[in-house]
């Protein structure tokens, strides 16, 4: 069951992504792939960590990159380093 929290927390995950990629937001799923379909490079994959961890006060370790392909797979990511804290 998706919470208001979990709701805003997809949202502003998304607002991050987009803007760092420069994309609308009707351009991300949670499923496109930021390399493959938005021509991401591993710089800014490494500002979208980045961005995360300052915006929801979490550290995401580097090793984590392999994971964070695409919003459903960054949504995870942010979501375990929050519960971790």
């Amino acid at each position: 069951m998706t919470t208001a929290v979990d709701t805003a927390r997809m949202t502003r995950i998304k607002e991050i992504v987009c803007d760092i990629l420069e994309l609308e937001e009707d351009e991300v799923t949670e499923t496109s792939l930021f390399s493959e379909d938005h021509d991401a490079d591993s710089l800014r994959a490494i500002e979208i960590l980045a961005s995360l961890e300052k915006a929801f006060g979490v550290v995401i370790d580097q090793a984590e990159l392999t994971r964070m392909v695409n919003l459903a797979g960054v949504y995870e990511v942010v979501t375990e380093s929050i519960e971790a804290r």
